[in-house]
């Protein structure tokens, strides 16, 4: 299985014609997965933390938008051996606690739904333990054997999150032009994936234009660290299959081989 990195949108996400196609169209091109693992930008949690296994309730992190958003339902099966799985993987000097009654957040639920919306495949959730881009990368790495066992890894973030700093414009109208730190910086962004250059990536908060605008909190971005981790050479360039703009925010979404 490839590795993904994927802006994941908030959750009217599910009525933007052209993303959710996108999304199902690169679901569509991908070996189906035995199990899914994602790292989401909306659960920080050190030590590490594994999700429900068991039964995948969902977690409507989010205010202010429409009643029938906080009534969607993803009704996933747990993965309860890619837990234990995991926790085999990884060193003695990586703590790993279990949260049972964890669910899905909108940044894992909201593609899935789109990806697989027959919720059929197991889903585990995992928290980031850390925002520092080496030790993703080396966890991702350790997760790295999960590909040849049909574990699809999925970062869940957005290439550019700067909600302060967003109009008025953009959250009445998704497809307004988006301002200049978005461009910049997904434009460096978009330019640093396709040398592979993973150095650029990690320095991304010293080195890219528009920060800090584009990431004031570095949540979102921090998920991409261990998609490349996890990437078989994550020197190698990885195919960039969504880009573009949704209410402003970068989209940019990739798959590591």
């Amino acid at each position: 299985m490839p590795a993904l990195y994927l802006s994941h949108g908030a959750p009217p996400l599910v009525d933007d014609a052209l993303w959710t196609a996108q999304l199902r169209t690169w679901a569509d091109a991908l070996p189906r997965p035995r199990q899914i693992l994602i790292v989401s930008a909306h659960w920080e949690s050190a030590p590490l933390m594994l999700g429900a296994t068991e039964t995948v309730p969902l977690l409507h992190d989010f205010g202010g938008f429409a009643r029938r958003y906080y009534e969607a339902t993803y009704a996933a099966p747990g993965a309860p051996e890619l837990a234990d799985r995991i926790e085999g993987l990884l060193p003695r000097t990586e703590q790993v606690a279990r949260a049972p009654s964890r669910g899905l957040d909108h940044g894992a639920y909201v593609p899935l739904s789109v990806m697989y919306p027959d919720a059929d495949i197991p889903v585990l959730q995992m928290s980031l333990p850390t925002f520092d881009p080496a030790r993703l990368l080396d966890l991702g790495e350790r997760l790295r054997p999960l590909r040849d066992e049909g574990v699809l890894i999925v970062g869940s973030g957005f290439t550019t999150h700067g909600l302060p700093f967003l109009t008025r414009e953009h959250w009445v109208s998704p497809g307004a032009p988006p301002p200049g730190w978005s461009r910049e910086f997904d434009a460096w962004a978009g330019e640093a994936l396709a040398r592979g250059d993973v150095e650029s990536l990690a320095a991304f908060r010293d080195r890219a234009p528009g920060m800090p605008y584009a990431h004031p909190t570095v949540e979102h971005f921090a998920p991409m660290f261990v998609t490349l981790g996890a990437a078989s050479d994550p020197e190698s360039p990885p195919e960039q299959v969504v880009d573009g703009f949704w209410m402003g925010l970068a989209k940019r979404s990739f798959q590591a081989a």
